[in-house]
């Protein structure tokens, strides 16, 4: 497999989180819906979740067992150990903080443009709290992505022809449903996306593999491996606390907990697609 068709299959692997994308221009859902939506974004992260911490500790689990048997030293394990937790640390207090300083410099709801009412400046508050937080979705699948395009690259280069297709079709699967959980928190809050907006967040959700794609073919570090996947790992750990909250806010949990089932069983199934893929 050439270079060219390699990254080439790394772009249609990031681009198909497009797909469920165009679910965040709907009018008004029902309350409802609103649940599902919100609770299958949060299902879908909770199991992308599982995932990446499994991939991010991997390293180090075999650096342990390594010293165990007495074939390896105590630096590999202290190293991803460091990396493991400080990438979890700043993907999960990042969010807090920066979070913390948006709401802070937001301007007084008694202070508007024209003749914006009180009314009106919660509703334009909530419309920015819900974008803020699908960009964010958008960043952690971001993160988590690029360690999916380091896979298949890795794998072209290592001449491992057919598992570097059906990680592609794998990912492909996996990355549609992505899409859905970065509309969650918009459709809950009501918030009708731009087209703009939805392909800013789909080139930062998806856009990630095509790149993981080009420096898997380069080089590989289970370091930089590591790291990513942490970032990922607490942001996305950030995002769904949040998504829940907003679950219990819309006073719909009942079905907001059928909608996490679903995401999560979701995830599942485009997770066997890759299982399959690996062998």
């Amino acid at each position: 497999m050439s270079t060219a068709q390699t990254v080439l299959l790394g772009a249609i692997a990031g681009a198909t989180i497009f797909l469920g994308l165009p679910l965040g221009r709907l009018k008004s859902p029902r309350l409802v819906m609103k649940a599902l939506l919100n609770g299958a974004s949060a299902g879908i992260l909770l199991f992308l979740l599982l995932e990446i911490f499994q991939g991010a500790f991997e390293p180090l689990e075999r650096a342990v067992q390594k010293v165990h048997a007495g074939g390896g030293g105590l630096g590999p394990v202290f190293g991803f150990g460091a990396v493991f937790a400080v990438g979890i640390g700043v993907g999960l207090q990042s969010l807090l903080y920066v979070t913390k300083y948006q709401r802070s410099r937001r301007p007084s709801p008694t202070i508007g443009p024209g003749a914006m009412s009180l009314a009106e400046a919660p509703q334009l508050d909530s419309r920015r709290a819900a974008l803020s937080l699908g960009m964010t979705i958008a960043t952690g699948i971001g993160l988590h992505n690029f360690s999916e395009g380091l896979a298949i690259g890795q794998a072209a280069k290592s001449n491992q022809i057919s598992l570097a297709v059906l990680l592609v079709v794998g990912f492909a699967l996996h990355n549609a449903t992505e899409g859905f959980g970065i509309i969650g928190p918009l459709a809950a809050s009501e918030v009708r996306a731009s087209w703009r907006y939805l392909g800013l967040v789909g080139l930062i959700g998806g856009g990630p593999t095509f790149l993981g794609t080009l420096v898997g073919l380069s080089f590989h570090n289970q370091y930089v491996y590591v790291a990513f996947l942490a970032l990922a790992g607490g942001a996305i750990l950030y995002v769904v606390a949040e998504l829940l909250h907003t679950g219990r806010r819309l006073a719909a949990w009942e079905m907001t907990l059928w909608g996490v089932l679903g995401g999560f069983l979701v995830g599942v199934a485009t997770e066997l697609v890759i299982v399959a893929a690996r062998g």
